[in-house]
This record gives structure tokens, C-alpha cells and sequence, in this order.
């Protein structure tokens, strides 16, 4: 009698408990998926154009000196919107998302004016998100994890989901920012992951952009890495900081205004028809200022990029 009995208990608890546990296994396999994204296409000549830009110091030296772009190429219609946390991941967006947490950093450019100013410093990703109808979203990964695509899933996975969901835009069109290797002589701890090597940490870069490009659908890419790569093989560069200030940020003249031209030549020039070849803005900033002389470098590193993003093209051999 006792043996029936057990055996009874033990058909029940395999009936009632093996389903659940299965079911929380494909759950868990599931949540680890990647979304396959069909992306929205840029728009073509809108009336308005409205971009923003999700990550770190990164984001910052990308985006810093875009709407002097703007101002200078006669463009009035477009808002930029910068949401930063210093040094922050792709992992931690996606902790940021889950707790609410208002630790950003929100500046916003306007249209008419093209210059950046503060709009609240203390916001949350889903309020930035949901602020405007953003037509262009680009994100990025934190640099020192730049290669290492094994640390972007599954928080983009989720962050595409987020996007998506509080964008008031249904045709939003997301992008990423591909960020550049570090100086060769650059003390970020993170360099060793690379083994202190800056073309090693390139072409770990263009690996990890290939593999987010197949797995999750973003093929909007802004080559920023690229281009300032192609502005390192040219006169400019100035090793061992090579176009940084720091080692690994951008240095605060030719870097940022590269950065700028390609996020110009990427996002404004295919919606609003204006290359960025010839743009008069210059700054005087940084260990290496842009000027008259210069600029043709930077504009041809950045140009060069958006039409071959994974490969180094010579810009001083190229008439």
C-alpha cells in the first residue's frame, strides 16, 4: 500500500512540477533571444528632423559640435537631444530603464537655434525617449566593451524593446554608434582587453558591429571608429594621444569635429540632401585645431567612412 502510494506522489509531482519547470527553461532560453529588428528607413527630406543620442562621454564627443554644423550648413529644422551618463553601458541603460532612475544627463538642440542647452539634468531614459517623435535613435556600447559583443546581449535585446515601445514615433529608425580604439599609448584599463593594441582593438570593433548587425536587425551605423581611424593614417594624427585628449576621448578639435562630420554625413546629409564637403564651421579647440588648412582632412576622413565603414582608406592618397 505504501509503495502504490508513492508512486501516486511521485506521477503527481512529475505531472505538476516537470510542465512548470520546462516552461521556465523556454522562458529563460527566450529572454535570451535576440530581436531580429526590421528596421524603419531614415526619413527623405521631412519638413522637421529629430535625433537623439543615448549613451556616454562617447555620445558627447560624437554629437558635441553637430548643431555648429547645422548653423554653419543653413540647416534650422532639426532638434538633437543628448541623454549621458559617464561611462555607462549598455547593461547599465538597461538598469537605468528597469529602476527609473533619473541620473541622466538631458541636453537638447532646437531648431532655429543649434545650440545646446540644458533641458533637464536630472531625467529618466523613458522620459527622453518619450519626449519628441524621434525620428533617428542611436546608441552605443561603452568603450572598453566596444569589442566584446558578448557584452551587448542580452541589454540591447531590451533596449531596442524599450525604444521602441516609448518612442511616441512608430517609424522611429534606430542606430548605432560605432566607437573608436583607443591612443596607442592610452593607460584605460579596459586597454588590456585588447592587448594594449590600438588596430587590435579596431578590428575587435568592426567584429563586434558586424555580429550586432546580423543579430539584431540596427544597420544604421554611424563609423565614427573608422573615421578617425582614417584621420590617424593622415598628417594630423598626433601620437601617442592620436586624436584624444586623454588617450581614449576625443581630443576637442580634429576628434570632435570628425566625429561630428561623420554623424553629419551619416543622419543629415542622406534625410536632408546637404553633404557635409565644404561646411565652413572650424574650432579652435583641442590639441589639434581645425582650420582652412586642415578641415578637407577631417571632412574626407568622415566621408570615406560612411561609404566604407569597415576598412581604413588612405584620405591623403585619395584625390
Amino acid at each position: 500500500m505504501k509503495n502504490i502510494l508513492f508512486k501516486v506522489a511521485l506521477l503527481a509531482f512529475v505531472l505538476i512540477f516537470l510542465p512548470n519547470r520546462t516552461a521556465c527553461q523556454e522562458k529563460a532560453v527566450s529572454a535570451l533571444s535576440v530581436t531580429n529588428l526590421r528596421n524603419n528607413s531614415l526619413p527623405h527630406h521631412p519638413s522637421s528632423l529629430k535625433i537623439l543620442g543615448i549613451g556616454n562621454s562617447f555620445t558627447e564627443d560624437g554629437m558635441q559640435y553637430l548643431p555648429d554644423l547645422l548653423e554653419s550648413a543653413g540647416i534650422d529644422n532639426v532638434t538633437l537631444g543628448k541623454l549621458t551618463i559617464g561611462g555607462c553601458s549598455l547593461e547599465k541603460h538597461y538598469q537605468q530603464y528597469l529602476t527609473g532612475d533619473s541620473a541622466y544627463r538631458y541636453q537638447k538642440s532646437y531648431p532655429g537655434k543649434n545650440v545646446w542647452e540644458e533641458a533637464d539634468n536630472k531625467c529618466t531614459f523613458t522620459e527622453a525617449v518619450s519626449d519628441e517623435p524621434w525620428d533617428i535613435i542611436i546608441i552605443q556600447q561603452v568603450s572598453g566593451n566596444s569589442g566584446k559583443y558578448e557584452t551587448y546581449q542580452p541589454y540591447l535585446k531590451y533596449l531596442i524593446d524599450a525604444m521602441i515601445v516609448h518612442c511616441p514615433n512608430a517609424g522611429v529608425c534606430l542606430g548605432w554608434q560605432m566607437t573608436w580604439a583607443y591612443g596607442t599609448d592610452s593607460k584605460h584599463q579596459d586597454f588590456a582587453k585588447y592587448g594594449s593594441n590600438q588596430d587590435t582593438m579596431y578590428h575587435a570593433i568592426l567584429r563586434a558591429v558586424k555580429s550586432m548587425i546580423a543579430e539584431t536587425g540596427i544597420d544604421l551605423i554611424i563609423p565614427s571608429g573608422t573615421a578617425i581611424q582614417n584621420l590617424r593614417n593622415t598628417s594630423l594624427n598626433n601620437a601617442p594621444l592620436d586624436l584624444t585628449r586623454d588617450g581614449y576621448h576625443s581630443d576637442l578639435g580634429a576628434g570632435r569635429y570628425t566625429l561630428a562630420c561623420t554623424w553629419f554625413q551619416t543622419l543629415i546629409a542622406p534625410c536632408l540632401g546637404k553633404t557635409i564637403a565644404g561646411n565652413t564651421f572650424r574650432t579652435g579647440n583641442g590639441n589639434v585645431p581645425v582650420t582652412d588648412a586642415n578641415f578637407r582632412l577631417c571632412q574626407k576622413a568622415a566621408q570615406y567612412a560612411c561609404s566604407t565603414r569597415f576598412e581604413v582608406i588612405p584620405v591623403e592618397e585619395k584625390q
